[in-house]
């Protein structure tokens, strides 16, 4: 069976994720260790759907998701924050068929809170798995945080557990989902390993410069992660949860940046003889200070940490929440505000679920009958409530209710 090609790898040796200027769309850099881009408006997915080789997706796909299952569609779906995917229409047919498959995301562990753009991916992996009714592994990637951030192992370890309490906060189900750290999951797993291995066997060195931009003196650490980040699409990995059956396939909601993993991963299946993973890609949460780059959780005043009182949050939006309005209150009643580039407006599109305010807000403001600061009023709202209930789920989640998630184990399904 022939490899997919990895559209633009390549040239791609250049130092840590760079990409060639003649890949460049409109001087933005995507890689999964860094997201910034030259326009205001944010990174052009368009574009980087063509750099990247991935299907838009249109609403057909959008209709045949909803007929198929029977339930509405996110909101994220239908306002386009997952834009892109690869062989989702397989993973429908096969869910047509009776076939079973599996949701597979990830975290990598580098603060001790998440912060509210770390929420999107699990926001759509939670209502995928609630729709289809699937088992979901979430990989903590510790391992990942030790070899490229200023973290000791046991650190690293810790943060993953932190993190862990947040993702089980979001209310995923104990019976359907298995959360795991890398550090400790893959020395109880021969199996783990043993697909790792096989995943290492089939990317040369080359290749992994090409498609990550190691150089001669990344650490062999870094080299051999993707293996570790590929292994868990494939049903093997898991013999506790599907039985030893290798044939399952698996689908990965994640944000676009992590797609060169996947890319890798797709090429080297077909030599293992594994189904080739499906993917659905999201947008990124700009951070407050405009969508140039996304929020990091390295930096404290581009973020809403999920552990922010309701005082911070008011005070990060007011003070640091890019702003698409005018310079004067004269201007902007005769101008009206940009919602391209305004960064509250931007968060509203994924917070807030009524498809019918966010008009009236988008009108209203675009119009300039809404002023900046009524227009950060209604996203302070939105937002407080949403991390004010995350702490009190937090509270609940003890470390016997992470040591229950994280125990491998069977789960409700039968294979």
């Amino acid at each position: 069976m022939a490899e997919e090609a990895v559209p633009g790898v390549e040239n791609l040796k250049l130092q840590d994720g760079q990409i060639p200027p003649e890949e460049e769309a409109e001087d933005q850099l995507i890689t999964p260790w860094e997201v910034t881009s030259g326009s205001q408006k944010g990174v052009n997915y368009d574009k980087l759907i063509a750099q990247f080789g991935s299907t838009k997706i249109e609403q057909d796909l959008i209709d045949r998701i909803v007929r198929v299952t029977g339930k509405p569609a996110h909101h994220l779906l239908t306002r386009g924050m997952i834009f892109s995917h690869r062989d989702v229409n397989l993973i429908l047919d096969a869910y047509e068929k009776g076939k079973p498959f599996f949701l597979y995301t990830g975290r990598g562990p580098s603060s001790e809170a998440m912060h509210v753009g770390h929420l999107i991916p699990f926001m759509i992996t939670k209502w995928l798995q609630d729709i289809f009714d699937v088992p979901l592994v979430i990989q903590l990637t510790d391992d990942e945080k030790f070899l490229w951030k200023d973290l000791s192992a046991e650190e690293a370890r810790r943060l993953a557990n932190e993190n862990a309490k947040d993702i089980i906060a979001l209310g995923f189900d104990v019976d359907k989902t298995f959360i795991f750290s890398d550090m400790d999951y893959i020395g109880s797993s021969p199996d783990f390993y043993r697909t790792m291995l096989k995943v290492q066997k089939c990317v040369t060195f080359n290749q992994v410069k090409g498609i990550f931009g190691f150089g001669d003196s990344t650490c062999i650490g870094k080299i051999s992660f993707p293996s570790i980040q590929a292994a868990p699409s494939f049903s093997s990995s898991f013999p506790q949860i599907f039985g030893g059956r290798k044939d399952i396939q698996c689908l990965i909601p994640c944000a676009i940046d992590q797609d060169p993993y996947f890319r890798m991963t797709r090429d080297v299946a077909p030599r293992l003889g594994f189904p080739k993973p499906a993917l659905l890609h999201t947008t990124f949460l700009p951070a407050l200070q405009g969508a140039m780059t996304k929020m990091s959780a390295s930096d404290a005043v581009s973020s809403i940490y999920l552990t922010d009182t309701n005082a911070q949050i008011k005070k990060k939006i007011n003070k640091y929440a890019f702003s698409g309005g005018q310079a004067t209150v004269e201007e902007h009643r005769r101008l009206g505000g940009n919602v391209d580039v305004d960064v509250s407006y931007m968060y509203l599109t994924f917070f807030m679920e009524d498809d019918d305010k966010l008009q009236q807000i988008r009108e209203a403001y675009s119009s300039g009958n809404m002023l900046t600061g009524e227009l950060k009023k209604e996203l302070i709202g939105i937002l407080q409530k949403v991390v004010s209930d995350h702490i009190e789920r937090r509270k609940q989640v003890t470390d016997e209710t992470v040591k229950e998630f994280m125990t491998p184990r069977k789960l409700k399904y039968n294979y």
